[in-house]
Order: structure tokens, then C-alpha cells, then sequence
């Protein structure tokens, strides 16, 4: 592995775990009220063509990060509908 697809699969590592303090922190205090729908709606459209990118270029590292970044913005997204009132 080069130091290239090294340094890939780290930035793709710290990205893709970008939104997890938020989704914990959601999680447990069981509120969404200050979150941004929007926000969370144009990330989950963005991962989308972002994996759809990594597939057309084959590239893992793409593919990798951005499911787990759909992933996560999928779930805030759940929790958000869940306790956005609350």
C-alpha cells in the first residue's frame, strides 16, 4: 500500500466518523430540537452522489467513507424525525 492510499483510507477514517459525536450525543439526550433537517437531507443526498462517484471511478476508499457517511446522516435524519419535537 502506498503512502497515498494510506493517507486516503485515514482521511477517509476521520470523515467518515464526522457526524458520530453528534449521533451520540443526539442519542442520548434524546433531542433533536436545535438540529438542521436541511443540513442533514443535503449531506444524505451529497454521500449519495459521492458513492455513486466512487463507483463509476471504482475507488474503495470513496466508497468506504461515503456509505458510512450516508450511514450517519441517514440516522440523524431518523433521530431528528424521532425527537425533533422534543
Amino acid at each position: 500500500m502506498s503512502g497515498a492510499e494510506i493517507l486516503g483510507y485515514a482521511a477517509g477514517a476521520v470523515t467518515a466518523f464526522t457526524f458520530m459525536p453528534q449521533v451520540i450525543k443526539t442519542w442520548r439526550d434524546k433531542s433533536a430540537r436545535d438540529i438542521s433537517l436541511t443540513m442533514f437531507l443535503i449531506a444524505f443526498i451529497n454521500e449519495i452522489m459521492w458513492l455513486v462517484y466512487g463507483f463509476m471511478i471504482d475507488n474503495f476508499v470513496i466508497i468506504l467513507t461515503n456509505a458510512v457517511m450516508l450511514l450517519m446522516s441517514g440516522i440523524m435524519i431518523a433521530l431528528k424525525m424521532k425527537y425533533g419535537k422534543a
